[in-house]
């Protein structure tokens, strides 16, 4: 038997779920309930589209490259907009490049993942997605912290400090907060949670020795590109390289 149930009856459950998701955040007046049904629809697509493409990149390795390189692309653009600086999505992706290029470049080099199509485009689309995420968390949050504090901001630069340093003594607590997700996700898996990878390699057949392994290879490689993401997404925003800074 097959894993998942692929049929009819698998497209009304998904369907299901999508609009109970929207009607719960339309009627608890949570969100803006169409989001939750656009990201359905939008990852539906998605997916359906690369389990086209993903058939003719695994046979090239150019085509691998490629793909990684418009996984990394979209992800900067994401963040981008998230921050509020979509002409100048490269800043994102410099922030998550500062942690997918040097953690990806370990992995590869030591040979602790191979160098195969099947096995690095999903590594790297999960530590991309990581960095993003932490990017775009790192980014709201310092600028939302300088936007609200703003006159402390002002009254560190009368005492001295200069606009970064200000600037970072303001955002960088709460912006340090974005590698939440990932620390909870660590501290908690095998107990609360069997993350994807996990159970992936279970369902590829692979033994549970196997897979703790490669969730543990992929959570810590998560922690390292997340925190470098933050760390270089709070030093542009203090720096002014990064978003835009709310004041009244």
């Amino acid at each position: 038997m097959a894993p998942i149930a692929v049929g009819p009856l698998l497209v009304v459950v998904l369907g299901f779920l999508a609009l109970a998701g929207t009607v719960v955040v339309w009627l608890g007046r949570v969100g803006d309930g169409r989001a939750v049904l656009f990201a359905a629809v939008r990852a539906t697509v998605q997916l359906a589209a690369v389990s086209l493409l993903i058939t003719a990149v695994l046979g090239s390795p150019w085509g691998t490259a490629g793909f990684v390189v418009v996984m990394f692309t979209v992800a900067a653009g994401t963040s981008a907009r998230r921050i509020g600086t979509v002409r100048t999505a490269w800043r994102a992706g410099v922030a998550i490049g500062g942690g997918v290029v040097p953690v990806l470049a370990l992995l590869l080099g030591t040979g602790s993942v191979a160098m195969r199509p099947v096995v690095l485009i999903p590594v790297a689309g999960i530590v991309i997605g990581g960095a993003m995420t932490a990017t775009s968390l790192a980014g709201v949050r310092a600028l939302g912290e300088l936007t609200a504090r703003y006159g402390e901001y002002e009254a560190a630069l009368a005492l001295g400090f200069l606009p970064r340093g200000a600037a970072l003594e303001i955002s960088r607590p709460s912006a340090g907060q974005a590698l939440i997700p990932v620390l909870d996700q660590t501290r908690t898996v095998g107990v609360v949670t069997l993350p994807g990878a996990f159970v992936g390699v279970l369902l590829g057949g692979g033994s549970p020795v196997q897979a703790g392994v490669t969730q543990l290879l992929v959570l810590i490689s998560l922690l390292a590109a997340e925190s470098v993401a933050v760390l270089v997404t709070v030093e542009m925003v203090a720096r002014g390289l990064l978003g835009h800074i709310v004041h009244h």
